[in-house]
This record gives C-alpha cells, structure tokens and sequence, in this order.
C-alpha cells in the first residue's frame, strides 16, 4: 500500500519545502511540512484526510456560501476512498505526492544537494521499494504540469490535486503564482473554488 504519510514525513523537513513558512497556506503548510501543529492533524487524520479536508470544505463552501460548517475529515465518497479501496487510496495518494513534488520545482527545480537529502531520508525509512522507486523518479524529472494534470480523474480529484500543489509550496513567489494559475486552468478549476481552496488552507 502506498505510504503517503512516511513520504510527507520524509519531505516535510527539507530546505526547499521550508519556504512554506509564511506563506498563505502556512497554517497547515508549514505544519505539515516543517514539524508544526499541522503535523499532529497529519499524524491523527493522515495526508489523504487532511488534504481532502481542504478541497472538501472548499467545494462545499462554493457551493453553498453560507455554510460555515467545517470538517477535518471528508465523509468517504469523492474526495475520501474507503479504508477497504485500497487501490482508489493509492491513486489518489500517487496523485497528490506527485503534484506536491512537481509544486516545489514551480521556482527552477530541486537542486542535487536537496535531492541527496531527501533521497538520504527515504533510504532511512520503512518504506517500500516500490515507494522509494516512485518518488526518486518524481524528483528526478523535469517539472511536467500535465503529469499532474493526468491525476485528475474527477473533478473532485482536481480540487484535491490544487490543494495539495497549494500546501507544497510558498504560494507568494511569482512562479508559483505563475504555476498555480497554471495548474488551476489546466484542471479546469473555477475562480471561486480556487478561492475558497486558499481560503479553507489558510484556516
């Protein structure tokens, strides 16, 4: 079964990912990624759950402004696969760490230093070699927007897919504006939703 949450482990601490902090997702971003609160959300309710959160009370919200009601954990259905889906929860997993990945290198890439570090980490930890394998190779290509886009096999996917992209990554820096303006085009993302997205990721 793929591990998403040992590989945000693995990734939360590297330096490239460190530029989360203070940005405008930094509430769970920098916690996921730098050791934070957001962590014990990750560790209690799992990358999946709260990334899914995220695109889940975005959608509702853009559906019905207002509803203020916020869960930390989507009911199963779109946007959370059942425990006994194993295949739907690695898709997705797949899906959201390599969207995740493809978002840190908006700004010119991962530099060898930093993929040393992060590949140093992975080898330490109690993950399959299916898993490292998949990883190495999503570090080691070039960025490639359609990859990403490619996972998006639902619409609620693609929300899922944007709100991963969006904690990845200081969304402030002009590539990655850039990128994500890119990345909500390309997955066909309406402007409020989007908004709501960073909305929900700020909270």
């Amino acid at each position: 079964m793929f591990d998403i949450d040992r590989i945000v482990t693995a990734l939360r601490t590297d330096p490239n990912m460190q530029r989360t902090a203070g940005a405008g997702a930094a509430g769970l971003a920098a916690g996921m990624l730098l050791g934070g609160g957001g962590v014990r959300k990750l560790v209690k309710y799992g990358a999946l759950a709260a990334i899914g959160s995220i695109a889940y009370n975005a959608w509702q919200k853009n559906r019905q402004p207002d509803d203020s009601t916020a869960v930390e954990t989507p009911p199963p259905g779109p946007f959370m696969p059942s425990e006994a889906d194993e295949a739907a929860r690695e898709d997705l997993g797949k899906a959201l760490v390599r969207a995740m990945i493809a978002a840190t290198k908006a700004d010119g890439g991962i530099d060898a230093d930093e993929k040393e570090r992060i590949f140093a980490r992975l080898e330490s930890m109690d993950l399959s070699a299916a898993d490292k394998a998949f990883v190495f190779d999503e570090l080691s290509t070039p960025l490639d927007i359609e990859a990403v886009v490619r996972g998006a096999d639902t619409p609620e996917h693609a929300a899922e897919i944007y709100a991963a992209s969006l904690v990845a990554i200081d969304g402030n820096g002009p590539e990655e504006l850039r990128y994500l303006e890119t990345l909500a085009a390309r997955l066909n993302l309406p402007d409020t939703l989007v908004s709501e997205i960073h909305a929900a990721a700020a909270q």
